[in-house]
């Protein structure tokens, strides 16, 4: 279902990486999205060694780079998606990495990023506006390995997953070469400690002093790992370099939204310029919006039910173009909101509104529905099924209005109608 791409995607990732079968986590998530300069920063201020970088924005001040000395420099744009090095920009310019060894054709190439539109295969056709370009040192790497730390539910905590086949798919290792893949539960109150850092460095294939280095580093991102909540921090490569380094060259850092008052400014720099609109409308409200490729727009309440919901339609016929969470405790203001959203999507032919109320009030939920109309008619058919907390309470209210809403009890008959009024818009 194209829901799951949207649900746990980390989950799926190590139950694959430790053999396990996948078994879907029914909880909706909205990672953090950091650019890569930001997770090198973090890297570096926890004294995890990268190689050194500095930033250049639309000002392409010179300035930033005096101080810079490489023997080879890379420039990367900043944009949330991968393939970026394959990539092309509106104006032309081909690939959004680039390496140099002459200082004087930096600000050129970024002058050809910036302020233009990459495009690759994980962005939208239009491409993703580029505002910031990173310039790093070019790292001279020897061997490239593989390192994680990822919260794990079957280990009740942490786990340390590390392999000396970096620089490619974590999950194509798991498949085709499991022994060059290892995973250490870590004890939460023990932590990583010397012999499971050497461990590690050990598995890695580092040797001599190397081994040394790499285990202080393995030390650092556990650290780091703890003091910012993360949930999975992913070093893909950590390399050895030929003049006998150990170096984080690229990072992916995801964060515990729990702990966001913990982490304040690490979630003030929340990149949301690729994020839908209306997905960051609905994040604003404390709600969870998923655009999908349909025609009927779901409102639910829960994870679990969204799924069914969605379910029904495609068992019905029909496709959903979204579907929105209401989670718990919601307000009638939310409500009204919720339905605005769902409405300005263009795909959407009816809205389904399907609510099991626990923690939810149904006449909350209809209330809301009543004054979202009220205020701006609706646009398409709106099917309801309120079942739980006060349903009896929603359902007059909802008669009462003297709305055109097509109020039905059973889940089914209910997606059915959902689709058949949707076929006919």
């Amino acid at each position: 279902m194209a829901a799951l791409k949207k649900i746990s995607k980390n989950s799926y990732l190590f139950m694959n990486i430790l053999g396990r079968k996948y078994q879907p986590q029914l909880s909706i998530c909205r990672n953090l999205n950091l650019q890569e300069y930001h997770s090198k920063d973090l890297l570096r201020q926890h004294q995890v060694t990268i190689q050194d970088f500095r930033m250049l924005d639309s000002k392409l001040d010179p300035k930033s780079l005096s101080d810079f000395k490489a023997d080879e420099y890379v420039i990367k744009a900043q944009v949330l998606a991968g393939g970026r090095g394959k990539g092309h920009f509106d104006n032309g310019f081909k690939g959004g990495v680039h390496l140099t060894k002459n200082p004087d054709d930096i600000l050129k190439l970024a002058k050809n990023m910036i302020g233009h539109r990459l495009i690759t295969k994980q962005t939208p056709k239009e491409g993703i506006l580029v505002d910031k370009v990173m310039v790093a040192e070019s790292v001279d790497i020897k061997r490239e390995t593989y390192l994680s730390i990822v919260m794990e539910r079957s280990y009740n905590g942490a786990a340390l997953v590390a392999s000396p086949a970096g620089g490619m798919d974590i999950e194509t290792v798991a498949e085709k070469t499991p022994h060059l893949l290892k995973t250490i539960p870590i004890d939460i109150y023990e932590g990583v400690t010397d012999e499971i850092a050497s461990e590690v460095a050990e598995f890695l294939e580092f040797k001599g002093d190397l081994k040394k280095k790499c285990s202080a580093e393995v030390k650092k991102l556990w650290q780091l790992f703890l003091k910012v909540d993360a949930t999975q921090l992913e070093i893909n490569p950590l390399v050895e370099t030929h003049d006998g380094r150990v170096v984080a060259v690229d990072a992916k850092i995801n964060f515990d939204d729990n702990a966001e008052f913990r982490q304040k400014e690490i979630f003030a720099l929340d990149d949301v310029t690729g994020m839908d609109p209306r997905e960051r409308e609905a994040a604003s409200l404390n709600l969870t919006y998923i655009d999908m490729d349909g025609s009927i727009g779901c409102m639910v309440n829960g994870a679990g039910l969204a799924m069914a919901t969605m379910d029904l339609i495609m068992l019905s016929g029909g496709r959903p173009a979204n579907f929105l969470d209401l989670g718990g405790g919601v307000g009638q203001a939310q409500v009204s909101a919720a339905l605005k959203i769902l409405e300005t999507d263009p795909k959407v032919k009816a809205v389904f509104v399907n609510v099991f109320a626990g923690i939810v009030n149904c006449a909350t939920v209809a209330n809301g529905i009543v004054a979202a109309c009220k205020q701006n008619p609706p646009k398409h058919p709106i099917v309801l099924r309120l079942e739980g907390t006060n349903a009896e309470t929603a359902r007059k209210i909802l008669k009462e209005s003297g709305l055109p809403l097509h109020i039905v009890s059973d889940a089914d008959e209910a997606a059915k109608m959902a689709v058949q009024l949707a076929s006919k818009q």
